[in-house]
């Protein structure tokens, strides 16, 4: 077998491993799934899990790093359109939700980072975002756009990203819930025209 044939084959492998961990993390959650489970649901003999991974915990972070919710929103938001930033926010609304809608998973993902590791991997997924997040920092700072001049730069994309990821953790924790009407059913971009207007009544 060529060195190209063995490369392909362990590429292969490994992503063999990190779906079958993406599943059952999932499904049962971080603690529950072990190395055995892993390996058996990849369809390797468990020995060979380690040839990837040195433990689950590696295992994990490969998972944190390539299936984030934050891996698949720049992107799309890079891509979005409006000649202002209010245009821009509409439009990448519709195409996050659209992109979210796809990948249902993504929110239990980053629930399993938040309580089982109390965000202890988040540091690596930052590195490997921010070079991502920085043509969408360009938009919020370019000249006439409509943003308030008067808010650091950092706090606006915080506050952007975070209220993205707020209404996904609360669309979740709603789910089937028996809510007031109009709550469950909401939209991205409603969620977000709260982010753009507030909710005071601006007085002269």
């Amino acid at each position: 077998m060529s060195p190209e044939e063995l490369a392909s084959k362990g590429e292969r492998t490994r992503t063999a491993i990190l779906d079958s961990a993406y599943d059952l993390f999932l499904t049962q959650g971080y603690s529950a799934s072990s190395m055995r489970q892993i390996a058996q649901k990849a369809g390797i003999a468990l020995g060979g899990i380690y040839n990837h991974f040195a433990s689950k915990d590696e295992i994990f972070q490969a998972l944190i790093i390539n299936k984030h919710p934050y891996m698949q929103i720049l992107p799309v938001l890079q891509g979005a359109p409006g000649e202002t930033i209010e245009e821009f926010i509409r439009n990448a609304s519709r195409l996050v939700q659209d992109e979210m809608g796809q990948q249902p998973g993504f929110i239990k993902l980053m629930f399993i980072e938040i309580v089982e590791f109390e965000g202890r991997h988040f540091p690596k997924v930052l590195e490997t975002i921010f070079p991502m997040a920085f043509p969408l920092i360009q938009r919020f700072v370019a000249p006439g756009n409509g943003v308030r001049q008067d808010l650091p730069v950092p706090y606006l994309i915080r506050a952007f990203i975070g209220n993205i990821m707020a209404f996904y953790l609360t669309d979740f924790l709603v789910g089937e819930a028996s809510v007031p009407p109009g709550i469950g059913d909401m939209r991205l971009e409603d969620f977000m025209e709260v982010f753009m207007h507030g909710v005071l009544v601006t007085r002269d």
